[in-house]
């Protein structure tokens, strides 16, 4: 197992166990780039330097600093620091750096997704926290309550939800940093020019049906990163000099949706027959299709977008 980014305690009133705390994402990626001259073909190294070395000698490399040369520094004045030694961060009198201090509990439901961050999976310390661990995550779970308090970690102070997981055979916890109030933009600056228009009925029921017919089990395994794929081939065949994959153009619409009414009952599977349910009309007989068509009269329809082969053609 990997080490604990965090230990410390989870303190609820005057009841508290040892917890550690543990990253629970990575990045899967495999696809790595570096910085290399276009010219050479070497790779760009980045060196710290200071201000001065650069400003008097633009053209000509300065000379590179040692790491334990370089430390914090807070302008207090145009041009002016003062600095932070790291010995002098780690000696701040925040709780919050051994302890979590649960300040109150919330549904589930106020814990909204923009203002979550980051999860971590939460484990009892050792197996003599392991009770108490269980009865708060229990109890978590049973009133569909996360708890809040604050931790101090990554050089800040953060809000901190704890919930208890969803798979009981697991029997475990989980953290998320929060985002405070005043790191969310204003909502009302980006939604206040929407135009107010007044829903349909028989749309949104549409809307509705369509939505239901779509619904399904989240099942995150279902997504991949095709991104990732496609740079991968690019770089295979630039390996292999071979022919570069490129995306087929799609070819251009003759015409666009009518109107989001026909747009909608299209979505929804039915068409003509759609709209005969709606309408409450019967689904017309063969013979009755084949006669209309023989009078060449046309419903109107949607022209179905062209569909996009998914296949790569070489450059």
């Amino acid at each position: 197992m990997a080490r604990p980014y965090w230990s410390g305690q989870i303190q609820i009133s005057l009841v508290s166990f040892g917890v550690k705390l543990f990253v629970a994402t990575e990045a899967k990626s495999e696809i790595r780039f570096h910085q290399i001259s276009r010219k050479t073909g070497e790779r760009v190294k980045h060196q710290k330097v200071t201000a001065s070395a650069v400003e008097d000698n633009p053209t000509e490399p300065g000379e590179a600093l040692d790491k334990n040369d370089i430390v914090k520094g807070y302008e207090y004045r145009k041009g002016e620091y003062v600095t932070i030694e790291p010995k002098e961060l780690e000696a701040l009198r925040i709780p919050s750096k051994h302890s979590i201090e649960v300040s109150q509990f919330v549904d589930l439901n106020d814990l909204t997704p923009e203002y979550m961050e980051k999860p971590y999976f939460i484990v009892p310390e050792d197996d003599v926290q392991a009770e108490a661990y269980a009865t708060v995550r229990a109890a978590l779970k049973k009133t569909r309550k996360a708890a809040l308090g604050k931790i101090a970690f990554g050089g800040r102070e953060h809000v901190f939800a704890i919930t208890a997981d969803d798979d009981d055979k697991l029997g475990g916890m989980m953290g998320y940093t929060m985002r405070y109030q005043e790191e969310l933009r204003d909502p009302a600056e980006y939604f206040k020019d929407i135009k107010k228009v007044a829903v349909n009925e028989d749309s949104l029921e549409l809307a509705m049906e369509l939505i239901k017919r779509k619904a399904a089990k989240f099942d995150p395994g279902k997504f991949k990163d095709q991104y990732e794929a496609a740079v991968r081939e690019l770089v295979e065949a630039k390996v292999k000099h071979a022919p570069l994959p490129t995306e087929e153009a799609e070819a251009p619409r003759k015409a666009q949706v009518i109107n989001l009414m026909d747009a909608l009952r299209k979505s929804v599977g039915g068409g003509k027959e759609t709209e005969a349910a709606a309408t409450g009309r019967k689904k017309p007989a063969a013979s009755e299709k084949a006669t209309s068509a023989s009078k060449g009269k046309k419903g109107i329809s949607l022209v179905k977008p062209a569909k996009s082969s998914g296949k790569r053609k070489s450059a």
